[in-house]
C-alpha cells in the first residue's frame, strides 16, 4: 500500500496497535507511510544520509509515542508528518549550527502544541487544506515563497536571504508577516 493511498482509518488502527506494542502493526505502518515521510525529510534536509537518519529516528519516536496519537485532534498522516518535520528541524539545528533559533522574547513564527496535536493547534485540520490553500493566495508573492521555503523545504532565514537575494531582516519580515496573515485568514 503506498502512502499516497493510505486509508486514514487503517492508519488510525495501525497507530493504536503500535501504541499497544504490536510490532506487526508498526511494520505495516512503516510500509504505508515511510516513503511519504522520507520525501518530506529529503526535501527539508537535502541529504540522503541525513534523511535516512531522520527517518529512522522518526519511526523510533512513532514507536515510543504512538499511544499519544488522538484521532479527534487530526489526521494520522498529519501527525506522522509533524513528527518527521520536528525530527528534521532538530537534525538541521544539530548538524548546521548556523540555523537560527528564535531570539529571546521573539515568538517562533509557527508552533506546534505537541506531537499529539496537529499543526497550528488543529486549525488546518478543522478548516481543511482547501482553506489554507485559499489563504495562501492572499499572501504577497515574497511572503508566500518565503513561508513555503521555510516550512516545507526547511530553509533557514540565512538560506532564504541568499535564495531570494534579499536582506536578512527583510526575509524575516516576509516570513513573520506571511504567517501572521495566514493565522488571521484561518481564524476567520
Amino acid at each position: 500500500m503506498s502512502s499516497a493511498n493510505a486509508d486514514p482509518e487503517r492508519l488510525i488502527r495501525l497507530l493504536a496497535e503500535t501504541g499497544a506494542g504490536n510490532q506487526r502493526a508498526f511494520s505495516q505502518l512503516y510500509q504505508a507511510c515511510s516513503s511519504h515521510l522520507y520525501a518530506l525529510l529529503l526535501r527539508m534536509l537535502k541529504r540522503r544520509d541525513w534523511a535516512d537518519e531522520a527517518l529512522q529516528d522518526c519511526f523510533l519516536r512513532v514507536w515510543q509515542k504512538a499511544d499519544t496519537y488522538a484521532p479527534e485532534k487530526g489526521a494520522p498522516l498529519t501527525w506522522l508528518l509533524t513528527v518527521a518535520r520536528y525530527r528534521a528541524l532538530d537534525l538541521l539545528r544539530m548538524k548546521r549550527p548556523e540555523v537560527e533559533m528564535p531570539e529571546e522574547g521573539e515568538e517562533a513564527p509557527m508552533t506546534f502544541a505537541d506531537l499529539g496535536q496537529s499543526p497550528e493547534d488543529g486549525a488546518v485540520e478543522r478548516e481543511g487544506m482547501g482553506k489554507l490553500h485559499e489563504c495562501m493566495k492572499d499572501l504577497q508573492d515574497e511572503q508566500k515563497r518565503s513561508v513555503l521555503l521555510a516550512y516545507y523545504e526547511g530553509y533557514t532565514h540565512q538560506e532564504l536571504a541568499r535564495q531570494m537575494n534579499a536582506p536578512l531582516g527583510t526575509v524575516k519580515s516576509w516570513v513573520r508577516r506571511g504567517l501572521s496573515r495566514l493565522r488571521e485568514c484561518l481564524d476567520r
